[in-house]
């Protein structure tokens, strides 16, 4: 990418749209073009072709999406659909009706079958049954990557995918409900440390296993990839390493300072028994994360009390 291309971010305040603005930045980018959900409602088929009109942007990172949790993804289930669809579409045809010179799309790792081999190859897309509880959300980022290449097919767009692992830093989401997994987790031993609480329950048996990225990671693999890469098949972001939620909340809860004990609440659900990435795919191309997770959850719980906390 020239260093004054005109860059759109879509979802730019999120965690992973603000990791790749700061890498945009750091690497000398100088026309990115943000605007936020108000000012730009990407839903809007009608808004989105007049802001791509007007603005023509060279390159498009699609970050935005609507994300949360095992509980939000569950209950909201017609709005996580409809309005991923809604987002994606217009972003990716407007970016094809105005000659965008590259995009790239952001999935989920829940796009893959429940019940998939481990680790998680990118030929595995489509070939099972997905986890209930996230499938309209899933089959939204389905949706997503198919339409990339169908524009690259049809149209010779140059129109990437990519799918991350878990995410977790800047700007991470902390709400009590709808946040994922280690976000949670940290709002949790703080706040029972804060209290002087003298214990922690968490859901689940604290058996399932999870691969977790700094968003920064992220936001460098994004880049990396906008320059290097360009295939019809969407390509794994992760670290090809996972613990156990057991193990992950030890480790928060060691980093936070919390002292008391940690339950576990067997009647409600695991989710996805293992979700790891194989990323032969991205390693081989040459980029590798830098963060490692007690690194990671150390600026992430820093963050959280600048911002989170009085």
């Amino acid at each position: 990418m020239e260093k004054d291309a005109k860059i759109f971010v879509a979802g730019h305040r999120g965690m992973v749209g603000s990791a790749i603005v700061r890498t945009l930045e750091k690497a000398g980018y100088r026309h990115i073009i943000k605007r936020t959900s108000k000012e730009l409602d990407l839903r809007d088929q009608q808004a989105v072709s007049s802001f791509f009109e007007e603005q023509r942007p060279d390159y498009v990172f699609l970050a935005a999406a609507k994300v949360g949790g095992i509980v939000a993804n569950n209950t909201y289930r017609a709005d996580f659909i409809y309005e991923n669809i809604a987002i994606q579409t217009n972003v990716i045809h407007q970016s094809y009706v105005n000659k965008v010179k590259k995009l790239l799309f952001l999935g989920s790792s829940c796009i893959y079958p429940k019940l998939a081999p481990q680790p998680l190859k990118e030929d595995y897309l489509l070939t099972g049954l997905l986890e209930p509880t996230n499938e309209p959300y899933a089959i939204a980022k389905i949706a997503g990557i198919k339409m990339c290449e169908a524009y690259r097919t049809q149209y010779g767009c140059d129109f990437i995918s990519a799918m991350p692992t878990n995410l977790y830093g800047i700007n991470d989401n902390y709400h009590p409900e709808n946040s994922h997994v280690l976000p949670a987790l940290i709002r949790r031993f703080h706040e029972a440390k804060i209290q002087g609480a003298e214990s922690v329950t968490i859901w689940g048996t604290g058996s399932p296993l999870r691969e977790f990225l700094y968003a920064d990671d992220l936001g460098e693999a994004c880049l990396f990839l906008m320059e290097a890469y360009s295939q019809d098949q969407f390509i794994n972001i992760g670290v090809g390493e996972d613990l156990s939620i057991g193990s992950l909340a030890l480790l928060i809860k060691e980093i936070v300072g919390f002292e008391g004990a940690i339950l576990f609440d067997s009647s409600k659900p695991d989710g996805t028994p293992r979700k790891l990435m194989d990323v032969t795919k991205i390693r081989e191309l040459g980029w590798k994360h830098k963060v490692s997770l007690a690194e990671g959850i150390k600026l992430a719980y820093a963050d959280y009390i600048a911002k989170h906390t009085n």
